[in-house]
C-alpha cells in the first residue's frame, strides 16, 4: 500500500511561491534555472537571527532589496527584474485561485498581493532614483524603460502604419495601472516627465504617414491618470519658458506641440516631417491612376481624423480635471497669442507655427465645441460678449472691430466702469449706441448672449480677473484658432492655386518662345518651371487630402459659424428688420474676422461638391440680407461684398442644387429686402476708401449683377424690384442706374480701345521676318503684353455685356428713372455712343479672328442696345427721349440709325423691334430739326443764361451754397449722382442743399418768350411779304 505524500505547511507553500516570484534562494541547492540568485549573505544573517531559511512575507522586502543591490552575473537588471516579479506574481495568483483550502488560499493571495505591491513600489523608487541599484540598462539608454511597456499597453488598437512595441516587451496585466494610480505626485512626477519627453521625441518631425498613433495613444493613456495629468501641465515644457518664445518655439518644444505638428500639409524645409506626404502620395500625379489618388486621399483623411480624435480626447480629459483646467486654457491661449501674426498675408515660418499645427488645432477645437453645437443652439446664452473686452487670456481688443474704433470701445468701457453716463453729451454717438445696446439685448427674445448692461457681472476693470464658463472660453478660442488655422489654410490654398495658374501661363509662354527661337536659357527656365509646378501640384493635393476632402471637418466648422452668426444677431435683437439705430456697441465692437471667417468658409464650402449637404443655411441667408447693405453695422465694404459672393455661390444654376432656391424664393426677409439691399450695396461699393476702389467695384458689381439677373426671373422679386424703383425713383434706384450706366460706358470703351491695341500687337507678331529680327527680351515683353491685353478684354467685355443686359431687361418694365431730367441725356448719349461703335464707320477695325474668345458678341450687344432704345421710347409719356437723343452732339447722327436698321435686318432681329426703332429715329430727326430752329430763334445767348458745366441754356437754375455759382438743376443733379461735392470747390453738397435762382429763371423764361415772339413776328412778316409778292405776280399775269 502506497504511503500518502506528506502535506505541505502554509509556510512551505509560501516559500515555494515567493521563490518562483522573486527568483531567489536562501539555500545553495545548485538550481538549474540560472536566473535564480543564491543570497548567501542574507541567508547567513537570517540564520544568525535564529530564523528558518524560508521566504515569507516578513522577509520579502528585505530579500528584494538584497537582490536588487547585488551585482549578480546572469541576473536580470533591476527594472526588468521588478516588472517580471510582478508578472510572475500575476501568474502565481492565477494558480492560487484553484486552491481548495480557503485559509491557505487567502494567505497565499495576501503574499502575492504584497509581492506585486513591492515590485511596483521599488520600480517607482528605481525609476525615480536610477543610481540606487546597479543599473546598466538605464545608464545605456536615454529613453525611459517604461516607454515600451506603455506602448505595449496601448497597442491593441489597429495602427494604420504598423503598431505594437518594436522591442517585443509587454506589460504585465495591471502593472501600469497600479504604478500610476497609487503613486503620489512627488514620486511619480520625475518618471512621468521623462515619459512625456520621450513621447514628444517620438513624434517630433513625424508626418501623417509616420507612426504617431502609438505615442498619441500612450499620451492619452497617461493623462487619464490624475497624477499623469498634473505632471503634464506642470512639465517645464508644457509652455516652454524662453526669452525668445514664439509660435514656432511652442510648436517644436512644448510637449503637445510636436503632436499638433503631425500633418499632411507642407511646412518650411527646416521643420519638414518624414515621410514626405507629397512625394510619397502625389508625385507625378498627372500620370497616376485616379484610384491610386483616391486611395491616398482616403488614407490621409483617416489618419488625420485619428489624430484629431486622439488630441481632442487628450484635451478633454485634461479639461475635465478642474484643478488643472487653467493650465490647459493657458497653453491654448499661449499658442493662439504667440501666433497672432499668422493672420498676416506674409507669415514668417521661423516665428509662427505651421499651417499643419493650426489646421489640426482647428479640428480639435471644433470637437471640443460639439456639445454646444446642437441644432437649437440651446447653450448660446453661456457666451458672454464681455469676454472680448475684459478677458486677459486672449489678445482680442487689438483686433479690427465690425464698426467701432478702439477709442470708442475704450470710452464705452470706461463709462460703464465709472457707473454713469455723461449727461452733458446728450445724444452723442456713444450714448446712443449704449442705449441701443440695452434695447437690442433686452428685446432679443433669447436669441442672443447676455447684455453687457444687463448681466450678472457688470463690466469690471481690467485688473479684476473675471471668470467665464468653459463654453464661453472655448467659443472665443475656437474663433481665434479657426481664423489663424483653417481659414488661413483656405487663403493659402487659394494663393497656391493662383501661383499654379501663373506658372502654367508662364510655362506656356516660354514653350511658345522656345518654338520660335530655341535657346539654352529658355530651356533651363522651362525645366525650372516644370519642377516648380510639380512641387506646387504635390502641395495642392496635400491640402485637398487633409482639408477639402474632409467633409466632417467642413461640416463642424459650418455648425460652429452658424452658432457665431446666430449669437451675433442676438446682440442686435434677433432676426428682424429694420435694424435698430444706432448700432449697439456690443455688436459694433466684435472682431471683424468673426463675420469674415464665416463668409469665407461659406464661399469655400460652396465650391466643394456636396460640402453643404444637410447644412442649415437659413440663418446664414438671413444674416447676409440683414447686414450686407448696413454700413452702420459693418463698416468694411469688402466684407459686405463678400456676403454677395456667398449668395452668388448659392444661386441654383451655380450651386447645381434646387434646394438653395428656397433660400431666395421662400424666405420673408429675402422677399422683402434682398433686391433692395443688393441695389443699395451696388451704390455703396462705389466708394470703399481703398486706393484700388475703382477696379474692385467691377468684380463686386459683377456678382451683384448676376444675382439681380436671377432674381428678375423670380416673379415675387421682380414685383419687389418694380416697387423699389417706384419708391426710390429719385433715391437709391437712381443712384444704382447712374453707376450702372457709368460702368457700362467705361467697360465697353476700355474693351474696344484694347481690341484696337490687340490688333496692332497681332499685326506685329504676324510679320514673321520683322518679328524675328527683334531682341528676344523685347519679343518676350510684347508677348506678355499680348496675353495681358487678351485677359483684360475678356474680363471687361464680359462685365460690359452683363451691364447692358441688366439695362435691357429692366428697362422693359421700369422706364421712369431713365427718363428723369437729370438722367435722360446721360442715357441717350450712352446709347448713341454704343450704337456708333457697333455700326459706325470704324466697326470694321473691331473685327477679331475669334471674337467669342474675348466675350465680344457685337450682334447680341447691338440687339440689347436697340431694345433699350425701344423700351424707353415706349415709356416716354412726356415725349422727351427723342430730344435727348439728338442733344448728344458727339455720337448722334441720323445715318447711324439707318446703318443700325440695316444691320438689324441682316442679323434677323424681331421686325416689331426694328419698326419701333425706325419710328424712334424718325422722331429724333424731327426733334433735331426743331432744335435747330429753336437755336436759330434764340440767337446769341447771354453767358449768364448758360450752364457753366455744359454751356447749354439753363431751364431750372440753382445756386450752389458754398461756391455761390449758378448751374442748371439737371446738370448738377447728374453730377451729384456720382460725386456728392461742389464741382467748383469740392465742398460737400447734396440735392436738398441747392438754392433755386428764381430771379434768373424768370429772366431766362422772359428771354425765351421774347425771342419766340420775335421769331413769330418775323414769320408773320415773311408770310405777309410772300402773299404780297404772290398777289402782285398774279396781277401782272392777268394783265
Amino acid at each position: 500500500m502506497a504511503t500518502s505524500k506528506p502535506q505541505r505547511t502554509p509556510a512551505e507553500i509560501e516559500d515555494i511561491i515567493l521563490r518562483k516570484i522573486l527568483l531567489v534562494s536562501l539555500v545553495d541547492s545548485m538550481e538549474s534555472d540560472t536566473r535564480i540568485v543564491y543570497l548567501e549573505m542574507t541567508a547567513a544573517e537570517i540564520l544568525s537571527e535564529g530564523k528558518e531559511l524560508r521566504l515569507s512575507r516578513d522577509l520579502m522586502e528585505r530579500v528584494m532589496i538584497d537582490r536588487l543591490s547585488g551585482n549578480y552575473v546572469s541576473a536580470e537588471p533591476p527594472f526588468q527584474y521588478l516588472v517580471n516579479c510582478y508578472r510572475r506574481a500575476h501568474e502565481e495568483g492565477k494558480k492560487i485561485a484553484s486552491m481548495k483550502d480557503k485559509n491557505v488560499r487567502s494567505e497565499m493571495e495576501m503574499a502575492v498581493k504584497q509581492a506585486k505591491k513591492l515590485a511596483v513600489s521599488y520600480c517607482r523608487i528605481h525609476l525615480g532614483n536610477p543610481g540606487m541599484f546597479p543599473n546598466w540598462e538605464m545608464v545605456n539608454s536615454s529613453v525611459s524603460p517604461l516607454l515600451p511597456l506603455v506602448f505595449s499597453e496601448v497597442s491593441s488598437s489597429v495602427d494604420a502604419f504598423g503598431g505594437g512595441s518594436s522591442s517585443g516587451v509587454t506589460s504585465p496585466p495591471g502593472f501600469l495601472d497600479e504604478l500610476f494610480k497609487d503613486g503620489d505626485f512627488d514620486s511619480m512626477d520625475p518618471i512621468l516627465k521623462q515619459l512625456y519627453e520621450d513621447l514628444r521625441g517620438a513624434v517630433l518631425k513625424v508626418s501623417a504617414l509616420g507612426n504617431f498613433q502609438q505615442p498619441l495613444r500612450a499620451l492619452l493613456y497617461l493623462v487619464k491618470y490624475p497624477v499623469g495629468a498634473k505632471s503634464l501641465v506642470n512639465h517645464p515644457w508644457w509652455i516652454p519658458k524662453s526669452v525668445y518664445l514664439n509660435g514656432r518655439v511652442i510648436e517644436m518644444t512644448s510637449i503637445l506641440g510636436p503632436f499638433f505638428h503631425v500633418s499632411a500639409l507642407p511646412d518650411n524645409t527646416i521643420f519638414k516631417s518624414d515621410p514626405d506626404v507629397g512625394q510619397q502620395c502625389f508625385s507625378e500625379s498627372a500620370t497616376r491612376r485616379p484610384a491610386d489618388l483616391l486611395s491616398s486621399f482616403t488614407t490621409i483623411k483617416t489618419v488625420m481624423n485619428n489624430l484629431y480624435d486622439g488630441l481632442a480626447e487628450v484635451l478633454m480629459s485634461l479639461l475635465k480635471n478642474t484643478t488643472i483646467r487653467e493650465n490647459v486654457l493657458g497653453y491654448l491661449a499661449a499658442v493662439i497669442n504667440k501666433n497672432s501674426s499668422r493672420a498676416h498675408l506674409q507669415v514668417d515660418p521661423l516665428s509662427c507655427a505651421s499651417s499643419g499645427m493650426f489646421v489640426n488645432l482647428s479640428a480639435v477645437m471644433l470637437r471640443l465645441c460639439e456639445p454646444f453645437l446642437d441644432a437649437n443652439l440651446t447653450k448660446r446664452d453661456k457666451i458672454d460678449p464681455q469676454y472680448v473686452f475684459l478677458s486677459t487670456r486672449l489678445e482680442l481688443r487689438g483686433l479690427t472691430a465690425l464698426h467701432a474704433s478702439s477709442e470708442e470701445v475704450s470710452e464705452w468701457i470706461n463709462q460703464h466702469n465709472s457707473g454713469k453716463i455723461d449727461v452733458s453729451k446728450e445724444g452723442s454717438d456713444g450714448e446712443n449706441r449704449l442705449l441701443a445696446s440695452q434695447e437690442a439685448t433686452s428685446s432679443g427674445n433669447g436669441s442672443g448672449g447676455p447684455s453687457i448692461l444687463h448681466c450678472d457681472n457688470p463690466i469690471s476693470s481690467s485688473s479684476e480677473k473675471a471668470k467665464y464658463p468653459f463654453i464661453c472660453e472655448c467659443f472665443f478660442m475656437t474663433a481665434r484658432v479657426l481664423n489663424l488655422g483653417l481659414l488661413k489654410a483656405f487663403s493659402d490654398f487659394k494663393h497656391l492655386v493662383q501661383d499654379i495658374s501663373r506658372s502654367e501661363d508662364h510655362l506656356s509662354t516660354m514653350k511658345t518662345m522656345l518654338e520660335q527661337a530655341p535657346s539654352p536659357q529658355l530651356q533651363q527656365e522651362i525645366s525650372r518651371l516644370e519642377k516648380e509646378l510639380e512641387l506646387y501640384s504635390q502641395e495642392k493635393l496635400c491640402y485637398e487630402a487633409q482639408i477639402l476632402r474632409d467633409g466632417g471637418l467642413l461640416q463642424r466648422a459650418l455648425s460652429y459659424y452658424r452658432l457665431m452668426i446666430v449669437w451675433l444677431v442676438g446682440l442686435v435683437g434677433g432676426f428682424k428688420m429694420p435694424l435698430p439705430s444706432p448700432c449697439p456697441m456690443e455688436f459694433a465692437s466684435m472682431p471683424e474676422h468673426f463675420v469674415e471667417d464665416a463668409m469665407e468658409l461659406l464661399i469655400f464650402a460652396s465650391r466643394i461638391p456636396r460640402a453643404l449637404d444637410g447644412v442649415l443655411l437659413d440663418d446664414f441667408m438671413n444674416f447676409i440680407i440683414m447686414f450686407m447693405a448696413s454700413p452702420e453695422y459693418i463698416r468694411n465694404p469688402y466684407l459686405r461684398a463678400k456676403m454677395v459672393e456667398v449668395l452668388n455661390c448659392w444661386m441654383p444654376r451655380r450651386s447645381g442644387s434646387t434646394a438653395t432656391s428656397t433660400l431666395f424664393e421662400g424666405h420673408q426677409l429675402s422677399l422683402e429686402y434682398l433686391v433692395r439691399n443688393l441695389l443699395k450695396l451696388y451704390v455703396d461699393i462705389e466708394f470703399t476708401g481703398s486706393h484700388t476702389q475703382f477696379y474692385d467695384k467691377f468684380n463686386i458689381r459683377h456678382n451683384i449683377a448676376e444675382l439681380l439677373e436671377y432674381l428678375w426671373q423670380v416673379p415675387s422679386h421682380r414685383n419687389a424690384w418694380r416697387q423699389i424703383a417706384k419708391e426710390e425713383e429719385k433715391g437709391v434706384y437712381l443712384n444704382f442706374l447712374n453707376f450702372l450706366i457709368n460702368d457700362s460706358i467705361y467697360l465697353l470703351d476700355e474693351s474696344l480701345n484694347k481690341i484696337l491695341e490687340l490688333k496692332e500687337l497681332e499685326a506685329e507678331m504676324s510679320n514673321t521676318a520683322e518679328w524675328e529680327r527683334r531682341p528676344a527680351q523685347e519679343r518676350q515683353e510684347r508677348t506678355r503684353l499680348f496675353h495681358s491685353q487678351e485677359n483684360i478684354i475678356r474680363i471687361d467685355m464680359k462685365l460690359a455685356n452683363e451691364d447692358v443686359s441688366l439695362l435691357a431687361f429692366t428697362s422693359e418694365q421700369i422706364t421712369v428713372p431713365f427718363l428723369l431730367p437729370e438722367m435722360v441725356e446721360r442715357v441717350a448719349s450712352m446709347l448713341n455712343y454704343f450704337l456708333l461703335q457697333l455700326v459706325g464707320p470704324q466697326r470694321k477695325s473691331l473685327s477679331l479672328k475669334d471674337p467669342e474668345k474675348y466675350e465680344f458678341r457685337p450682334k447680341e450687344l447691338l440687339k440689347q442696345i436697340v431694345k433699350i432704345y425701344v423700351h424707353l421710347a415706349r415709356g416716354d409719356k412726356e415725349k422727351i427721349f427723342p430730344a435727348a437723343i439728338i442733344r448728344d452732339g458727339r455720337s448722334y447722327n441720323e445715318q447711324i440709325f439707318s446703318a443700325a436698321v440695316d444691320v438689324l435686318r441682316r442679323i434677323g432681329e424681331d421686325m416689331r423691334i426694328i419698326q419701333e426703332f425706325i419710328e424712334l429715329g424718325a422722331k429724333a430727326k424731327v426733334a433735331a430739326s426743331e432744335a435747330m430752329d429753336a437755336e436759330a430763334a434764340l440767337g446769341d445767348i447771354p453767358d449768364e443764361f448758360l450752364d457753366p458745366i455744359q454751356y447749354t441754356l439753363m431751364k431750372d437754375p440753382v445756386i450752389l451754397p458754398s461756391s455761390r455759382i449758378t448751374v442748371d438743376r439737371p446738370v448738377i443733379q447728374r453730377h451729384l449722382l456720382s460725386d456728392s461735392t461742389d464741382p467748383f470747390n469740392r465742398s460737400h453738397l447734396t440735392v436738398d442743399m441747392l438754392i433755386p435762382d428764381t430771379e434768373l429763371k424768370e429772366k431766362i423764361e422772359e428771354f425765351i418768350r421774347s425771342h419766340e415772339l420775335q421769331k413769330h413776328g418775323e414769320d408773320l412778316n415773311l408770310q405777309s411779304t410772300k402773299t404780297t409778292i404772290q398777289t402782285t405776280d398774279t396781277s401782272k399775269l392777268i394783265e
